[in-house]
């Protein structure tokens, strides 16, 4: 196997030589169970971006934030459906102690979720800044704002994100991590503290906005759950790890998968009670007419026939 890039991830797991009277295909209890725990919030989470696809793309009118929400859900998705299939072909590895799939399908099933996953980063910088500019300077974005910036962004980062993982020798993936690091993490962490501060020092009459909560819960999550994976792969680049593969990727399948959970949650809740459907909770996030009616509530409209 070549060190420049990992088999897939996880990497599949080998079965142990002969030693000491030790069954080489033994089954390793502890991995099944992980990727079977893997398994199953992938699984959940396909659902719930499903369902958030379903209700940005058909059933609620569009607008510049559900278009970034709208991308995010497609990277989630996909890097949830790579982590389905590779959960199914370890825990079938470990059982029948061979392997199931060719090195190149693992290589390129590796790239995808790379992909996916680093546009989920891309896209909640894209995020961050968008509507930290929207506090910053308002007169700017309510009139001067190009109409369509976020269909041009989320273009380009699906750009970036392609070139950056086209080239796939050892140089090329350390400067991918370098580029999430120092290029796109920073502004998103700074950009979160800056929505934080001023959500916190505005008017107390106005409770905190519903869209600035999610999207601070959001990059939140993925700085818990999403930031090891990156680590995982660039410390490989060295031959260095400190934690298990399959711990990292069970922690990334929660961070593709708890979004819709977000905007659910945060969406129905008003009043010490959850109230409303699931497609109500997304509008009260997301519409800019709901974004606008934090205290005193009434009925949202507009929605896409």
């Amino acid at each position: 196997v070549s060190p420049e890039l990992p088999t897939t991830s996880p990497p599949p797991t080998s079965p142990v030589p002969e030693s000491d009277g030790e069954d080489p295909c033994r089954i390793d209890v502890t991995d099944v169970a992980v990727d079977t725990v893997t398994l199953l919030i992938s699984l959940c989470g396909l659902v719930g971006n499903g369902a958030v696809l379903w209700f940005l793309g058909f059933r609620i009118r569009r607008n510049p934030i559900t278009v970034y929400i709208l991308n995010l859900a497609v990277a989630d998705f996909t890097f949830l459906l790579f982590m389905v299939t590779s959960s199914l072909l370890y825990m079938m590895e470990n059982v029948f102690c061979s392997a199931v799939a060719s090195l190149m399908y693992l290589r390129s099933l590796f790239l995808l979720s790379l992909f996916s996953y680093n546009m989920g980063l891309y896209l909640l910088t894209a995020i961050s800044i968008e509507r930290c500019m929207s506090i910053l300077c308002p007169l700017w974005y309510r009139c001067r704002r190009p109409q369509r910036l976020s269909t041009v962004v989320c273009a380009l980062l699906w750009a970036l994100s392609i070139t950056v993982i086209a080239a796939h020798c050892r140089m090329a993936l350390i400067s991918m991590y370098v580029l999430n690091f120092l290029i796109f993490a920073p502004p998103m962490v700074i950009s979160n503290v800056i929505l934080f501060i001023k959500v916190l020092c505005g008017s107390k009459r106005r409770q905190p906005r519903r869209l600035y909560i999610v999207i601070f819960l959001t990059v939140l999550f993925f700085l818990i759950f999403g930031v090891p994976l990156s680590i995982w792969n660039f410390l490989q680049q060295f031959s260095y790890t400190i934690v298990l593969s399959q711990i990292c990727l069970l922690l990334a399948s929660v961070n593709s998968s708890i979004n819709p959970v977000i905007y659910v949650l945060v969406g129905s809740c008003g009043k010490s009670r959850f109230r409303g459907s699931v497609k109500v909770a997304l509008q009260r996030v997301f519409e800019d007419r709901a974004d606008s009616q934090e205290v005193g509530e009434t009925p949202v409209m507009g929605i896409a026939a």
